[in-house]
């Protein structure tokens, strides 16, 4: 929560910096492909939570940024530009490595059989954290400039610090590790592609992010439908997050009741209908689905992390949750940019209905997955996941 407030408020800030310092819209849209850039190198930043242990790693990953981001009290005019991208390009790679090393954290650290509990508090805390945190960071740059915002960032990562130091959790050192660097993190790759339990999973967390992405696209034209100004995005994307945090605290419940292919499913299935229904030019439409797809979207999200933090191997966890995290958010980036192209050649209404349809497609092999082997609830403890 602490680190996800500053996290969000910097990503909002660093755009509209950068506009106000260049005025141009290009170059304040770089702000997010410099922090999503790194999410490329997920496998091979992911071994890296691998080759040490966690605790460590994220209180020194949490000093780094705190920091660097005092860095950017340097940056008032756009010839020092490239350090803002710099370092926001070091947050996205320090990201990637965070969460790598926080999700094998985390399944050493929770009873197996409350993974889904805690992963689905953990969404919770996020999409709670980008209500509240966008407004606030808005507020100190209007006030003190992007420097403050940055500040109030560092802050947060020392607060970070401080509590992932109190976490009471003894790790073993790593074994030492067998191969090259690329050999290692090819392990990774490989186990989550030869698990017929996980692979469904990520493929259809991948393809709904790529959906997302898609219907994310299209939100300033459904508005321009609906009649309002584009400010009625941040209604849109607050009833969206509401929905993400009701389904974040009802997500363990879920998951036992149904198994991580079925409440995946159901979630793709409800984000796919409330997307297509998008065509309707209705306010009370379009605000009902924005809930559902804020409610739909993180069932595949907690559903597939909590497999690959159940059925992964601490000694790989690292680096298969990176991989898994790159091969579910990456094609996010590419559907917002498909989507950008699509809504200047097509009406809305259609893009929406044909986004709904496909979008409802891929939530067969889930279902197929779940008919040839029923899942089945955690029997495994902790111990088994981390004998240390």
């Amino acid at each position: 929560m602490v680190s996800g407030f500053g996290t969000s408020a910097l990503w909002l800030v660093s755009g509209v910096w950068v506009k106000d310092l260049t005025g141009s819209d290009g170059l304040a849209a770089l702000c997010m492909v410099a922090m999503w850039a790194p999410t490329l190198a997920g496998p091979l930043l992911g071994t890296l939570a691998d080759r040490t242990r966690r605790k460590p790693l994220l209180i020194g990953a949490n000093l780094l940024l705190a920091v660097l981001l005092l860095t950017l009290f340097t940056v008032d005019s756009p010839d020092r530009l490239w350090l803002l991208l710099a370092v926001l390009f070091v947050y996205g790679a320090a990201g990637v490595v965070h969460d790598a090393a926080e999700s094998a954290l985390v399944a050493s650290a929770v009873p197996t059989p409350l993974l889904g509990d805690f992963n689905g508090l953990r969404m919770t805390a996020s999409e709670g954290m980008k209500l509240l945190a966008p407004p606030a960071g808005a507020a100190v740059y209007a006030a003190y400039g992007g420097a403050s915002v940055a500040l109030l960032d560092a802050v947060t990562f020392v607060v970070a610090t401080g509590l992932y130091a109190c976490l009471r959790l003894r790790e073993s050192r790593p074994e030492p590790p067998k191969g090259d660097w690329r050999t290692q993190t090819a392990e990774g790759a490989r186990f989550l592609w030869t698990r017929p339990r996980l692979r469904p999973l990520v493929l259809a967390g991948g393809t709904t992010m790529l959906c997302a992405g898609l219907n994310g696209a299209l939100i300033y034209a459904v508005i321009d439908g609906l009649g309002h100004t584009p400010a009625y995005a941040g209604v849109l994307y607050a009833v969206q997050g509401a929905g993400s945090v009701v389904v974040g605290l009802l997500s363990g419940p879920a998951l036992r009741r149904f198994g991580e292919r079925r409440f995946a499913a159901c979630g793709i299935a409800l984000a796919s209908v409330a997307a297509g229904l998008r065509a309707v030019p209705s306010d009370p439409v379009a605000l009902a689905c924005g809930a559902a797809i804020g409610a739909g979207l993180p069932c595949v999200l907690i559903a597939a992390l909590t497999a690959v933090q159940r059925e992964t191997p601490q000694a790989l966890l690292g680096r298969t949750a990176a991989t898994a995290n790159t091969l579910v958010f990456t094609p996010n980036v590419v559907g917002l940019a498909a989507g950008a192209a699509l809504v200047e050649l097509f009406d809305v209404r259609l893009l929406s209905a044909v986004l709904g349809a496909a979008w409802l497609m891929t939530v067969l092999p889930l279902l197929r997955q779940s008919a040839a082997s029923p899942s089945r609830t955690a029997t495994r403890s902790a111990s088994d996941a981390n004998p240390a």
